[in-house]
């Protein structure tokens, strides 16, 4: 199967916080903390929440990243969900979105950077 991603993946766990901004009739403005992202590229993340989260909800996800001393924000669209353990548990697909250029150069260059870290050790 060919590899269809256009950007480098990074797959490591981060904590984030994410605020749903828009969509889904259950879910009003709401901080969910103790959220993880899995796999993260400069287009998009793989997020882990306690919440289900319909395909299509706007989001505001702030990502506490290793190694780095600041915040990233960045806006994302829900584009896939799947139901780990019901009730309980959902890995999300997330493409962002109206996500300010530096926020995604700063994401870009901290990708690039663990990758290169990475490739480095023997």
């Amino acid at each position: 199967m060919k590899e269809e991603r256009r950007e480098k993946r990074l797959k490591e766990e981060s904590e984030i916080i994410i605020t749903v901004i828009a969509g889904g009739k259950k879910h009003s403005k709401e901080k969910v903390i103790y959220n993880i992202s899995k796999d993260l590229s400069a287009s998009g993340a793989k997020i882990q929440s306690n919440i289900f989260l319909p395909v299509d909800t706007l989001l505001k996800i702030d990502f506490k990243l290793k190694n780095l001393q600041q915040m990233i924000t960045a806006m994302g669209k829900v584009k896939w969900i799947k139901i780990i353990y019901e009730d309980e548990c959902y890995d999300a697909g997330v493409v962002f979105v109206n996500t300010p250029k530096e926020a995604i150069r700063k994401l870009s260059d901290y990708i690039s950077w663990k990758l290169k870290c990475k490739s480095n050790i023997p």
